[in-house]
């Protein structure tokens, strides 16, 4: 395994008070090479699957997606997870039917391919994957969660944006059915606080939220942007409620619970109070990946992203502090003063 620390080029994030907004961390557009061939890193999750189903089998050439085709696929994917490494050789298979090229490493992915979707499940393996498309310059989508330790999330955005490629990350739950109406229609006005909710599964090699937490803190994010200063986490055998207040005094919520669940949320606003409505599975989501290769210009931003994940790291810090407040600047400022080398 590829260890970060043995990369050639050294960046220093350093000093405190440093924030995102000071660093542009692949916001910005790059130019996008022409080719429609997408690659797939990682068979061992679902969404493997669809993003296939859909560009291969159920599009035209004048579809809302592209012309882009997955044409290879690199399996591999969780080396130790149960519940992913098993999926592997069922998902191949599959993807194999709908006319997609098995490659043996990443390395002979990229030769055959033009954009990427890195869907490995396992978080912990992000890092070195999209180092390896980095530095080959193909656009990359990274799918939830964009890595596996906020430390992870913070080096891959700043290593796209010294190699100077495109990449965003986000779950399908960013795009619930009434998500539009609220936030590009306005329907009630600025969104002064939100309370979603969804499931709380755990996986024991990465933080709480960041396995299936991801799911409804990503509807939250959407709805409040960044802007989150502190955190406080409530914690029970079956449920876990996360509150955060954002700048302007405004406060959304997470609740997770095991057990049976469901997506949803509410937004509340200054013209009136709206649900977010329900989950629209996987296409708008693609369509935005979409637009996102053809563009090179992320549909969300990474200081939005990296927020997300701080405020994720914080209701971690906040549970092993018996439910204290937590500052995310403070859980920030501890990982910026890091050394990565790419």
């Amino acid at each position: 395994m590829t260890n970060r620390r043995t990369f050639i080029k050294t960046s220093v994030l350093a000093g405190a008070g440093l924030l995102t907004s000071q660093l542009s961390y692949g916001n910005a557009a790059a130019p996008v090479k022409k080719g429609l061939r997408a690659g797939i890193i990682g068979l061992d999750t679902s969404h493997s699957i669809e993003f296939t189903k859909t560009l291969n089998l159920k599009q035209t050439e004048a579809s809302e997606y592209g012309g882009y085709k997955v044409v290879a696929a690199y399996p591999h994917g969780s080396r130790d997870i149960e519940s992913s490494v098993s999926r592997i050789p069922k998902y191949t298979e599959e993807v194999k039917g709908m006319g997609v090229k098995i490659t043996d490493s990443i390395q002979e992915l990229l030769k055959e391919t033009d954009v990427i979707l890195l869907e490995t499940n396992d978080g912990r393996r992000h890092l070195e994957q999209a180092l390896e498309v980095f530095k080959a310059g193909k656009t990359v989508f990274i799918d939830k969660p964009v890595a596996g330790s906020l430390e992870d999330a913070y080096a891959i955005y700043r290593a796209a944006d010294e190699l100077k490629v495109p990449v965003f990350s986000s779950s399908s739950l960013r795009y619930m059915s009434n998500m539009d109406h609220i936030l590009k229609e306005q329907s009630i006005g600025k969104v002064m606080g939100a309370a979603t909710y969804g499931p709380y599964s755990i996986e024991p090699t990465h933080p709480d939220f960041f396995w299936y937490g991801i799911h409804g803190i990503e509807a939250l994010f959407t709805l409040m942007g960044s802007g989150c200063q502190t955190v406080t986490r409530v914690s029970t055998p079956e449920t876990e409620l996360v509150v955060g207040v954002w700048d302007e005094s405004r406060i959304g919520t997470y609740r997770g619970r095991k057990g049976k669940y469901d997506y949803g949320g509410t937004a509340f606003g200054e013209k009136g109070i709206e649900d977010i409505g329900t989950y629209n599975g996987y296409d708008p989501l693609l369509r935005e990946i979409v637009k996102f290769f053809q563009t090179g210009i992320p549909p969300v931003s990474a200081e939005e992203t990296l927020d997300l994940f701080t405020f994720m790291e914080s209701a971690d810090e906040s549970k092993r502090r018996g439910g204290a407040p937590v500052k995310l600047s403070d859980v920030r400022d501890k990982v910026l003063s890091k050394t990565w080398k790419f």
